[in-house]
């Protein structure tokens, strides 16, 4: 019998085919593909990248990549290669996909054709996916490498507060079990139609994906290059949906859009990435849409804590208990357990948690001390052991479902000569939950526009970072250590 640890003969893929091969998998616009018709592509697919891209097992390869059938099939043939896959936000800058690219030692780039011009600028190595209609089917395809729970799964960089991204690693282990935990919180139906409007570079959409592989159900996958509002309520109300992931700041457009009923089959709308307004809460607890407010972090697999429907009722500020094989504390400075309802860094145990930062031992130290993963995040235990997240992250902002770090937009916007120093921070937005907004001290003599900021900006950031207000300041508030006040900032925003 085969070790769980080290794995069988063949992959999630293969071992869902033999399950169940004609049930449906992946519904892409009006196309279908099963389980068998996913295993077929994915073969073909392993094959051109290991004889283009030289690629086998333990090699890093990042993916630039819009949702489609294309990312997953790419997704597949890399997991059954053996690879490590390094998934790129496609919104970024040129510079900030070289430095990711460099930064978790990628040797090639796959990328779709419309991406292919960025691509070649940031990459030294690009394969270019030919679309699944031009792929050639090779029976003689070797087989899977195989999955070893302990090998390392992927490389997601994330956000943090004090400078460039950090890369998570996470292990075939962690999503195993990721998905085991969520099964086991949120139920799981053979008929379940998991709605994925996520990106797949980010590890929330990216866990649809698995998770309905290893679940062996269905995933809706809409070929959007952004988020549709009336795309999305079209599908809610027409297809089978049972499960969707968002944003609370999608919900929130959703419903102000929403003309027609969703369909009857929705028991749950999964809801993450930032903290949900209780406000939002009550709205769906009267709409009787079907919540669960969640919290996760990349460095745990997604899912940490899930608050049931029933629980929102009485505590619509929570998020409910740790999964199935977690554990969660809310500690104090010293580390000790704080008392329920007062507040203390949230920090987390189990088998979903990653294996590091890679390239950044200084970094893994910081946030995994004796078995337990220091979040930064804020947040408090009641009586029950149920979860209220207070605040993401100190400083961090989270615009839409994005997270954006200061420290980023900070270093970019003081490259522009005429900027001596510059805070960023995020102001309360109706539409995308923050918007971000930037105090900036001039040097001495030197005078610019807000204009030509926001100009400058552009050439050096994502769009969703670009500050969308600027306050021009003579002097920042500063501690006796010289540390800005950044609490003081924030006033001259509320003025």
């Amino acid at each position: 019998m085969a070790d769980i640890e080290s794995g069988a003969n063949n992959d999630w893929l293969s071992a869902r085919v033999s399950a169940t091969p004609h049930k449906a998998f992946l519904h892409v616009a009006d196309e279908t593909y099963s389980f068998a018709d996913m295993d077929r592509l994915a073969r073909a697919t392993a094959a051109l990248i290991k004889e283009r891209g030289h690629v086998g097992v333990g090699d890093h390869v990042a993916l630039f990549m819009r949702n489609g059938p294309a990312a997953v099939l790419s997704l597949l043939a890399l997991m059954r290669l053996g690879a490590v896959i390094a998934p790129l936000n496609i919104r970024l800058t040129a510079a900030e996909l070289k430095w990711q690219i460099r930064n978790s030692g990628c040797r090639l780039l796959i990328c779709e054709r419309d991406g292919e011009a960025i691509a070649r600028a940031v990459a030294d190595a690009v394969l270019v996916f030919p679309g699944a209609a031009n792929l050639t089917t090779r029976e003689d395809a070797d087989a899977p490498a195989g999955i070893d729970l302990n090998r390392d799964f992927a490389i997601i960089h994330t956000s943090g507060t004090s400078g460039r991204p950090k890369a998570a690693i996470l292990t075939y282990k962690n999503i195993f079990q990721s998905a085991l935990g969520s099964a086991f919180r949120l139920g799981l139906l053979p008929d379940d139609l998991w709605l994925c409007v996520l990106p797949l570079y980010h590890v929330g959409g990216l866990s649809i994906i698995l998770r309905s592989l290893i679940y062996g159900t269905a995933v809706e996958l809409p070929p959007m290059k952004r988020f549709d509002v009336d795309a999305v309520n079209q599908l809610l109300a027409e297809r089978p949906i049972s499960l969707v992931s968002l944003a609370p700041t999608m919900l929130s457009r959703l419903l102000d859009a929403k003309a027609r009923p969703w369909n009857p089959h929705l028991r749950l709308v999964l809801l993450g990435g930032e903290a949900t307004p209780v406000e939002l809460v009550s709205r769906c607890l009267e709409e009787r849409i079907p919540v669960t407010p969640s919290y996760g972090l990349s460095e745990a697999a997604s899912q940490v804590a899930t608050a049931a429907p029933d629980l929102l009722g009485t505590k619509p500020e929570s998020v409910g208990k740790p999964l199935l094989f977690t554990e969660l504390r809310v500690v104090d400075e010293r580390g000790d357990d704080t008392a329920p309802g007062e507040p203390g860094e949230i920090i987390v145990k189990g088998p979903q948690v990653m294996r590091g930062y890679h390239n950044d031992s200084a970094a893994t130290a910081r946030s995994l001390r004796a078995g337990w993963l220091h979040t930064g995040d804020i947040g408090s235990l009641d009586q029950d052991g149920d979860l209220v997240v207070l605040q993401r992250r100190e400083d961090l902002i989270v615009s839409g479902g994005e997270n954006i770090y200061p420290a980023e937009v900070e270093k970019a916007l003081r490259e522009h000569p005429a900027i001596e120093e510059a805070v960023a921070i995020g102001l309360a937005d109706a539409k995308w939950g923050q918007r971000v907004a930037a105090a900036i001290q001039l040097r001495d003599g030197r005078d610019v526009s807000e204009e030509a900021i926001f100009a400058f900006a552009r050439g050096k950031l994502a769009s969703y970072k670009i500050p969308r207000e600027i306050r021009f300041i003579s002097a920042f508030p500063r501690t006796s250590s010289g540390k800005i006040l950044r609490r003081e900032v924030r006033k001259l925003f509320n003025d």
